[in-house]
């Protein structure tokens, strides 16, 4: 079925210029059709409201959003909350030694076998740590299974968000209990080593802190005001009310 926006049917081309830009989506040809609603809807509000979406459409978008969400500064009260709250953002020197066992999602596969499965061999690990590096070359689907799953040393920002969360918490020989789940797998996770690194002061990342709360702020009052312009549009083929919108024009908001 056609998606249709304010009367308007979104353009094939269109979609096959933005479905690359959610390749590692779950789903990305949805993704894709949502991020080109949210733009249609916001440059008929843009046209809607006298602004010359027709010869620069980023331009428009731009000026809309900054008259119509705009957001607030954060001072320098906010950023030391945030600094206070998250002294481990602010490391400097941090670095651990980790070794994984990949277990990889690729398309077609059982994923409900596959967690079984890994759930079996990390329960024997386990029960018997000393294997790890044997298992490792036997089970993993990454190049580190030559290595007996050895990743090397790592600081924050090597890996992706949700992997680097599980092993920085992880003491020095630590094997994480269960199966840690990311965009790439299932992984059994253990660090053999930590570096402990030293805070950075305040006055050395107060403008990355604050750089990145008014980028929050705006992020949070752009989806908001995408949020109600769905709401109001006549949309068809699609169903966009069920979740908020994390893109809203040209690239990432963030």
């Amino acid at each position: 079925m056609p998606v249709i926006v304010n009367g308007v049917e979104l353009n094939d081309a269109d979609l096959e210029r933005e479905l690359p830009l959610h390749a590692e989506a779950g789903n990305p040809m949805r993704e894709a059709i949502t991020a080109l609603v949210l733009r249609r809807v916001l440059l008929d509000e843009a046209g809607r409201l006298g602004l010359d979406a027709a010869t620069d459409e980023e331009g428009a978008i731009g000026a809309l959003l900054a008259r119509e969400a705009p957001a607030p500064e954060a001072d320098d009260a906010a950023c030391r909350r945030y600094y206070q709250m998250h002294p481990q953002r602010f490391m400097a020197g941090e670095l651990i030694e980790a070794d994984h066992i990949l277990f990889q999602v690729t398309p077609g596969v059982n994923l409900d076998m596959l967690r079984a499965h890994a759930n079996v061999v990390l329960a024997e690990l386990l029960e018997d740590p000393s294997r790890f590096a044997e298992v490792a070359r036997e089970q993993s689907n990454c190049p580190s299974a030559a290595l007996g799953g050895c990743l090397g040393q790592l600081g924050r920002g090597d890996t992706v968000p949700e992997f680097e969360r599980a092993v920085f918490a992880l003491p020095a020989g630590g094997l994480l209990p269960q199966l840690l789940e990311t965009r790439h797998g299932l992984h059994i996770v253990r660090v053999t080593r930590r570096i402990e690194g030293r805070m950075q002061p305040y006055e050395h990342v107060a403008a990355q802190i604050a750089t990145a709360l008014s980028s929050m702020s705006r992020d949070t009052a752009w989806r908001q005001y995408a949020k109600r312009l769905v709401e109001r549009a006549d949309i068809q083929g699609i169903d966009l009310q069920g979740g908020e919108p994390e893109r809203v024009y040209g690239g990432s908001a963030a």
